[in-house]
């Protein structure tokens, strides 16, 4: 038979590319490299190549950042209602038990008391996977209570920010949780105690104009974006050509937004200094 005229094998059609097992790699957010998950989880989520700081869940950064078994939730029970009844793509309401099914969490925050290397404290951590860590009515209020609590009780208090901004499905509800968490703030630093933030990828908009800027130290993990409005709306209203880096943490820290840029991997360590070193000032 001619060269043109031979059938084409039955095996080249039924050949298929094979799949990556689903939950094995995961492809970094920053430079676009598959990482083995394993690998990703044991360097505590901070990518192996390019270093980049990927989001922690709340539990997570808890254990990093206690001493093992000390932690005591409190307000673990705080959820949100549609008070508006806002209607969009999706009722607030199913969007709310979507994300309380995704995370096992009531809201995007969570809080309460703990001790690092012995020394008592009172924690919030935000967890960017509810709603991209919005913050609502309840997330405003579980910060102001662990502020009072910490006032009260006369502890050090550290946030870990992690926020996309205002959660829209409660408007105006939502803005008014700046100035409560601010006012709660400025009474726990009438006391003299310390307030210490930890900012993460990416902390914005209402977080960022709020109790995210007023720590009495302010540390950021690696290449986070850290702002107000983002860099493509910034450009647009000012028509202005903006900074290599512009938001990031590396930028902030060069401008004096923030004191300190800490690796996770060294987190603990420089968290716990702090708490020794303002524990023996107050």
């Amino acid at each position: 038979m001619g060269l043109f005229g031979k059938t084409k094998s039955s095996r080249l059609g039924t050949l298929t590319k094979k799949g990556v097992p689903h939950g094995v790699w995961d492809k970094c957010k920053d430079c676009n490299e598959l990482v083995f998950k394993k690998q990703l989880e044991d360097n505590l989520n901070v990518c192996p190549t390019c270093e980049f700081h990927h989001a922690l869940t709340a539990q997570a950064r808890i254990e990093l950042l206690t001493d093992s078994g000390t932690f005591s939730e409190v307000d673990m029970n705080m959820g949100s209602v549609d008070i508006l009844k806002f209607e969009g793509v999706a009722l607030y309401s199913e969007k709310l038990q979507q994300n309380q099914e995704k995370t096992g969490m009531k809201d995007a925050v969570v809080c309460g008391t703990a001790k690092l290397n012995g020394k008592d404290y009172a924690l919030a951590v935000m967890d960017f996977r509810f709603l991209g860590a919005s913050m609502g009515s309840v997330v405003g209020e579980k910060i102001t209570r662990i502020t009072e609590l910490a006032t009260a009780k006369r502890l050090p208090l550290v946030i870990v920010t992690a926020s996309g901004g205002a959660r829209m499905y409660e408007g105006m509800l939502s803005l008014m949780q700046m100035a409560k968490t601010s006012g709660a703030l400025a009474r726990h630093a009438e006391t003299g105690l310390p307030y210490i933030v930890i900012m993460t990828h990416p902390t914005t908009a209402g977080v960022t104009a709020s109790f995210a800027s007023l720590g009495d130290i302010t540390i950021a993990e690696p290449k986070a974006l850290i702002g107000f409005a983002g860099p493509r709306v910034i450009k647009d209203t000012t028509q202005a050509k903006l900074p290599e880096g512009f938001q990031s943490s590396e930028f902030l820290m060069k401008k004096g937004m923030i004191d300190r840029i800490v690796e996770r991997k060294n987190l603990r360590h420089e968290l716990g200094l702090l708490l020794e070193y303002f524990t023996k000032a107050c």
